[in-house]
């Protein structure tokens, strides 16, 4: 079988531990033998960004906005106890909070359905996509250790070197400060997208703050929503039948867990960080859904939405069998891959990746999964595969469809 020829390269970004384990088998398995890829490669590893002090996560997004499309593997940000055990420079920030900062873009996560799945919300039957603001928040936050008594003061000073100040807290002993930012066009940026995405997909759109508690911060996250779509958007909204709600996050939270689902919620960069988890966990497994970081001039950074899967990682490097399941890996290098086919006008690489999804779905279905999967599947009697296994078993089906 020839393979399929790229014409543009698309931007590898290499991570961290069982993921970066899985990065290479799904290489090997189920892209090289079929396309002959061409990859801008960047090795986003801990070690090599600290090697490279965090620039290889720099030059990377850089990358991204030169080629288009990109591809990223999960990567670990690491805490106090990671920095001990890489032995560390420093505590670096999130890669994708980096990458976000610079593509300036919206991350759209939603579970990946299967049958023999069924969703641990029984109201759930429609899949609920989770729109992520890209910018700011915790991910680009300034800390500090307080050491003792003394004040701490948000302080702005304009460029004529006029000064406003806000009390933050006057501190009687040890404490903590942290002081986040956001860009009143990044936010922006974020509400266009989301009411563009909610249109295309003909599909109700949630946004929820905390605008009660943070007068100024989330509530101006609330009135810019509002003021976009009333100006730009209830028209179209209106005449395709579908709503725009706004509500509180913990009223969110709460409405979510009765709806059908079948809509996408907007959230502010943490909560989506924290509410993608909790919709692909109870829609499967954290490793069963699909996220993309989409810039306003069209960029489009392809990713699993779970972390680098620690614990199975350290049973590898003892050698033993681990049963990680690779589907959101997969299925964000099939994104990418079809991304750019469409961009290049490759029918092929289009079609491998529609096929490659389908032979995915079909291994599950067929009794043939990972174990994080037969715990919670509908179907009898589960075939559960170490991690190469399962991906030489969606390696076969594939060709079952050639």
């Amino acid at each position: 079988m020839a393979r399929i020829q790229m014409t543009t390269p698309l931007v590898e970004m290499d991570g961290d531990e069982m993921t970066r384990v899985l990065w290479k088998m799904i290489k090997e398995e189920l892209i090289l033998p079929y396309i002959e890829l061409k990859s801008d490669y960047y090795d986003l590893g801990l070690v090599n960004r600290d090697q490279t002090d965090d620039q290889v996560t720099v030059d990377s997004a850089k990358a991204s906005l030169k080629y288009g499309v990109a591809v990223k593997c999960a990567t670990i940000t690491p805490n106090a106890a990671r920095v001990q055990e890489y032995k560390l420079k420093r505590m670096y920030k999130s890669p994708n909070g980096t990458i976000r900062a610079i593509l300036d873009g919206t991350v759209f996560r939603a579970p990946i359905l299967v049958k023999g799945i069924s969703p641990n919300v029984r109201s759930w039957n429609k899949p609920i996509t989770i729109a992520r603001h890209a910018y700011g928040d915790v991910y680009k936050a300034s800390e500090m250790k307080i050491p003792g008594p003394g004040r701490v003061e948000l302080v702005y000073t304009s460029s004529d070197g006029h000064e406003k100040r806000a009390l933050v807290h006057d501190f009687d002993g040890p404490g903590l400060v942290q002081g986040q930012h956001n860009l009143i066009a990044s936010i922006e940026s974020f509400a266009r997208a989301c009411f563009t995405f909610a249109l295309e997909r003909r599909q109700d759109l949630w946004f929820a703050t905390k605008d009660t508690i943070s007068k100024q911060y989330d509530h101006s996250f609330k009135d810019i929503f509002q003021s976009i779509y009333d100006r730009d958007y209830k028209e179209a909204f209106e005449q395709a039948g579908i709503e725009y709600f706004y509500t509180l996050i913990d009223d969110a939270v709460a409405r979510v867990m009765k709806s059908e689902g079948g809509f996408i919620w907007a959230c502010k960069n943490y909560d989506g960080d924290v509410m993608s988890d909790m919709v692909s966990s109870a829609f499967g497994s954290l490793a069963m859904m699909t996220s993309v970081l989409v810039s306003p001039g069209g960029i489009y950074e392809y990713e699993a939405a779970h972390g680098t899967v620690q614990r199975h990682y350290y049973r590898y490097l003892k050698g033993e069998t681990t049963s990680t399941n690779p589907i959101a890996t997969i299925f964000a290098w099939t994104g990418a891959l079809r991304k750019r086919g469409e961009l290049d006008h490759i029918p092929d690489l289009v079609a491998y990746a529609d096929r490659m999804e389908a032979a995915s779905l079909a291994t599950i279905e067929s009794g043939q999964m990972t174990g994080d999967l037969a715990r919670i599947t509908d179907l009898t009697d589960p075939q559960v595969l170490d991690s190469r296994s399962f991906i030489r078993a969606i390696r076969a089906n594939y060709e079952k469809q050639n």
